[in-house]
């Protein structure tokens, strides 16, 4: 074989396993655009918004991805479709890291600047073991919002 279609071969089979993993999970493309969505659906009404980010509805849902947020105060999730009367700003992940408090620190009023982002590990829907997971972060009025992936293994 020669070096040049070995080359080939490699770029293709690389690109073949990120198309598959695009379809399969949300990219950090579409994890910005919803969480840029939910910005601007929680200056229009929060309350409403708040739960369509909980019922994952209106396009708040797709795949992996989805809108989860805490009150900027107390920390108690406001939107989440399984963490609700918890608060966002107490989670740990298995390694001990407290992300958490992390996403607290990072959040930055909307300012249509880049995204914060937080990474740590969690598992991927319907598995155990660890993921790395990427958090887009940011700040609404009184909302702490994400938008998270999970990093290609």
């Amino acid at each position: 074989m020669s070096r040049k279609f070995g080359m080939i071969l490699m770029v293709s089979m690389l690109m073949a396993g990120t198309m598959a993993w695009a379809g399969e999970y949300g990219t950090a493309a579409e994890a910005k655009a919803m969480l840029t969505k939910a910005v601007a659906e929680l200056k229009i009404d929060q309350k409403k918004a708040l739960l369509k980010f909980t019922k994952k509805e209106a396009g708040f849902g797709d795949r992996d991805l989805y809108v989860y947020c805490g009150n900027a105060g107390d920390g108690m999730f406001s939107a989440h479709p399984k963490l609700m009367g918890t608060s966002l700003k107490f989670l740990k992940d298995s390694t001990g890291d407290a992300f958490g408090e992390r996403i607290y620190q990072v959040a930055k009023d909307y300012d249509g600047s880049p995204f914060s982002k937080v990474s740590y590990m969690w598992p991927r829907p319907g598995e155990t073991e660890q993921s790395l997971k990427s958090v887009y972060v940011t700040k609404v009025g009184d909302q702490i919002c994400c938008v998270g992936i999970y990093e290609p293994k």
